[in-house]
């Protein structure tokens, strides 16, 4: 299974690649284990700034391989913990990191395969991209945190229609939804993905962190108990080298300069 998650580094990006494309990217049990294990690899990476998810073939994620739970329903085993072991662990590891996270969907994103999508910070899909919820068409609820992030991207009363019906959604559609950040051509996505996330490579790290972890905050948390956890971030932005420098680089008139730190 080792080559079913792929793991480089390039230019202060580092790239996740599902790479398993003669079943659509679908995630069994091994390979949920070692996509927990990449992100967590690139989450710690100094050398990766901002990072890349995308699928390898015609697909983003089909997410679960049905074949392997339909196994598991014969065998008396259920969903085997999977929500808890696997897809809970990768999400919170890819919402959590404290860098940027860039999908780049490149064909059907469905299930959790869509939930990953949408726990990314910037979503690039391209025009031959389709998102479907898919869960209650095999008689099941929202996992891998979709009927968190679905609602906060479109709202209520979109989420249930969307959950409820299962229908899919092509990618010009999502766009208008506001599922997605940017739409291009198929054959534009690799490029736009990686331009995108060197531009973020590029840019002050810890701040882009504080910027994720003040979103997640304010989520949650009343106005008084957000202010106060925008005062901690902007303490800890405060005392980097970035913020430093590019103080320094305006009052001279001078473009920043940041190295993450």
């Amino acid at each position: 299974m080792a080559e079913t998650v792929r793991y480089d580094v390039t230019d202060g990006v580092g790239t996740i690649t599902l790479n398993r494309p003669d079943g659509m990217n679908s995630l069994m049990a091994e390979m949920k284990e070692l996509l927990r294990a990449t992100v967590v690899r690139a989450a710690a990476d100094p050398a990766a700034r901002a990072v890349i998810l995308t699928g390898a073939g015609r697909a983003f994620c089909a997410g679960q391989d049905l074949r392997e739970h339909g196994d598991n329903l014969a065998a008396g085993k259920g969903l085997d913990d999977t929500v808890r072991k696997h897809y809970n662990p990768i999400v919170l590891a890819i919402a959590g990191m404290r860098k940027p996270v860039v999908a780049a969907v490149n064909g059907v994103a469905a299930g959790a395969g869509a939930a990953l999508a949408f726990a990314c910070d910037l979503v690039v899909a391209s025009d031959k991209a389709r998102f479907a919820t898919a869960f209650t068409g095999i008689g099941l609820a929202p996992d891998s945190g979709m009927s968190w992030t679905l609602q906060r991207l479109v709202g209520r009363a979109k989420a249930a229609e969307l959950l409820l019906l299962g229908e899919p959604v092509k990618a010009q559609d999502a766009l208008e939804l506001g599922l997605v950040n940017r739409v291009v051509p198929a054959d534009e996505l690799a490029p736009a993905s990686v331009e995108l996330a060197r531009r973020l490579a590029e840019g002050p790290t810890v701040a882009y962190g504080a910027v994720k972890a003040a979103l997640d905050h304010a989520a949650t948390h009343d106005l008084a108990s957000s202010l106060e956890r925008e005062a901690e971030l902007q303490d800890e932005c405060a005392g980097t080298s970035d913020h430093r420098n590019a103080t320094e680089a305006f009052l001279k008139k001078q473009q920043p300069a940041f190295e993450g730190r």
